[in-house]
């Protein structure tokens, strides 16, 4: 089980399909609870965060400041996402194939989504990463699941992003292309937040996904 609390809201019961979405450094899972309905909203551990002069909030993992260069903590990541598979084992004994769990999230839970979602074992419906980079980019193509190579990949950036620069996103991007993944990429003129435009473009493509999970 995994040691993580979380938001559930189930719109009918027995469902066939599930969202797990996870926040932003300093949130928690009520972050998008209001735009995005019947989801598990995970929140993240408690603990201290370099780059806030060690702040204790909710944090998937620690980011350092090394030279200059923001670094997020190996440990902390791999900690993350063993916690972020044991809520898709927790989905699964419910009833919920794999293959109808998509992994979303946002900033620091995006880049969660990204880690979590392309190492996993089993065949997922989608990955959703929005306003993030790439945890453990140098791993990845070792580490990589075979069940996940082709699974659709949903990527936006704000172009005013002062949290995390599109040169980052973008690198991530091209990093996951050039490992062979598909990414649907969309670009928004906002800052590290959401827009309207954005929410009805993530709801189109979970539409997608989910109902080709379902005819799967």
């Amino acid at each position: 089980m995994s040691d993580l609390e979380a938001i559930e809201i189930e719109t009918a019961p027995s469902p066939s399909a599930s969202i797990i979405w996870m926040h932003g450094l300093g949130a928690d899972g009520h972050d998008f609870v209001d735009i995005v309905p019947e989801l598990v909203f995970p929140h993240a551990p408690m603990r201290p965060v370099t780059i806030n002069g060690g702040y204790v909030m909710r944090a998937w993992y620690d980011i350092r400041d090394a030279d200059g260069v923001r670094r997020e903590d190996p440990a902390g990541v791999r900690a993350s996402q063993k916690s972020i598979e044991a809520l898709i084992q927790r989905e699964k004994e419910r009833g919920v194939l794999a293959a109808s769990i998509v992994i979303a999230g946002f900033s620091q839970g995006g880049a969660m989504a990204l880690q979590t979602s392309l190492r996993y074992g089993e065949r997922l419906a989608g990955v959703m990463a929005l306003s993030c980079s790439l945890p453990l980019a140098d791993t990845l193509a070792a580490e990589a699941a075979p069940a996940n190579r082709d699974v659709p990949i949903f990527m936006a950036h704000g172009t005013h992003d002062p949290m995390i620069p599109m040169a980052r996103a973008v690198r991530a991007r091209e990093t996951l292309v050039g490992l062979g993944y598909r990414v649907e990429w969309h670009e928004y003129r906002m800052p590290h937040s959401v827009s309207p435009e954005e929410i009805r473009d993530v709801s189109a493509w979970l539409a997608t996904v989910l109902t080709l999970a379902r005819s799967s």
